[in-house]
Order: C-alpha cells, then sequence, then structure tokens
C-alpha cells in the first residue's frame, strides 16, 4: 500500500493539475497572510473546480478567525480545515462544531514532550499532522524546510490518523516513513523550486517515490 501524500501551498493550475494526476490523495491551500504560499480566497475558488472529488481539498489557516475561516471554505469548497497555529483543543473542537467540516491540527515537533502534548486533541479533532518545530525567530508555524527526529513517532500516539511533515524529499521519503512508521505525509518546500514556487516535476517525482513505499 503506497503512503497517501498531501500537497501543500498550491497556487497555480500546472502544479495543481501535477498534484491531481500525480496521485495526491490531498492538496492544501494556504490562507495564511504574510506567507510566500498564501492564496486569497477568490484564488482558491478558480483552482477548487479542477480538484477532482476523491481528492481532499484542505485549507491552512493560522489562527484563523470564524469569518476568515468560512469565507475560505464557502469559496474554495473545502473539505478540511488544518490549524497550524496556536489553537487549542478547545478552539479546535470549536471550529469543528461550527463548521461541520473534518478538523487537521498540525503539531510543532522537536522533543518527546511535544508528542505526548498530542493527546489533548484526541476528542477534539479528526486527525493531527507532526510537523518540525519552527526556528526561534521564523515568521510561520510550517513549511521551513526542516526536519525532526522521526524516530519520536515510533512512541505511544493517539488513536488518530495522522501525517508526518518538515523537510521531506522524494530523497528522504522512504526513510522517513520507515523511521516514523507514518501512512500519510505532508510535502510543500520540498517540492518547490524556491521558496513559495512548486515545481511540478519535483511533486511528480515525490508523489511517485511515496507509491513505491
Amino acid at each position: 500500500m503506497s503512503v497517501q501524500v498531501k500537497i501543500c501551498g498550491i497556487r497555480g493550475r500546472e502544479v495543481l493539475e501535477s498534484a491531481v494526476e500525480g496521485g495526491a490523495a490531498a492538496v492544501g491551500f494556504a490562507f495564511v497572510p504574510g506567507s510566500p504560499r498564501e492564496l486569497s480566497p477568490d484564488e482558491a475558488a478558480r483552482l477548487a473546480p479542477h480538484v477532482p472529488p476523491v481528492v481532499l481539498k484542505v485549507g491552512l489557516f493560522v489562527d484563523a478567525d470564524d469569518e476568515a475561516i468560512g469565507q475560505a471554505a464557502e469559496a474554495a469548497g473545502l473539505d478540511v480545515l488544518q490549524l497550524h497555529g496556536r489553537e487549542t483543543p478547545q478552539r479546535a473542537s470549536e471550529i469543528r462544531g461550527r463548521f461541520g467540516l473534518e478538523v487537521w491540527k498540525a503539531l510543532p515537533v522537536s522533543g518527546p514532550a511535544d508528542v505526548s502534548a498530542a493527546f489533548a486533541y484526541e476528542d477534539a479533532v479528526d486527525r493531527l499532522l507532526f510537523d518540525s518545530r519552527p526556528p526561534a525567530g521564523a515568521r510561520l508555524p510550517g513549511g521551513n524546510a526542516l526536519a525532526f527526529d522521526w524516530s519520536l513517532l515510533a512512541a505511544p500516539l493517539p488513536d488518530l490518523s495522522w501525517l508526518l511533515s518538515g523537510g521531506l524529499t522524494a530523497d528522504n521519503l522512504e526513510e522517513a516513513v520507515h523511521a516514523s512508521g507514518a501512512g500519510a505525509v505532508d510535502v510543500s518546500s520540498g517540492v518547490e523550486r524556491s521558496r513559495g514556487v512548486k515545481d511540478p516535476a519535483l511533486v511528480r517525482a515525490f508523489l511517485e517515490k511515496a507509491a513505491t513505499l
């Protein structure tokens, strides 16, 4: 069984098509002000019709208010709301109840305590995403092209499905999957030719690699 892949931070039609045609399970639109991958609701609305129903449309948010989430969710017809900020379990649960959509929570990892902290979200979200803790002074919580010690995820985890993220590329994907036990991964910077600019060839290469694992 191949590893499921979410291609995150998509901003253009060509990259979207390479992700869909390559077998991505999900595509991510970053509604994050100031991000090099930022997408407006209107821009996402133009891309959304080109995503087939079998591919999840995931909206990425960082400490967004209900109005911003609602505008993006409606415009893009989102299937999933991915929370990548400091959202508490209570806030995550509120968002899930208000919008009636699947909610994923990204958690920064640098040590065992960060993995243990995931249990607080067990009843609040539908899925977890383990990402590298951003370096001090980083403006954004994700997409920093940094990996963490994947073996940390061999510890007991909440009874939820999860994705591995952070510094993944086609070259290190096999090692990451074997070390962590991940059945699904999320990639953004690892398929870019420059910060925020996805490369369709790198997207295809990553998906081809994942299909062999």
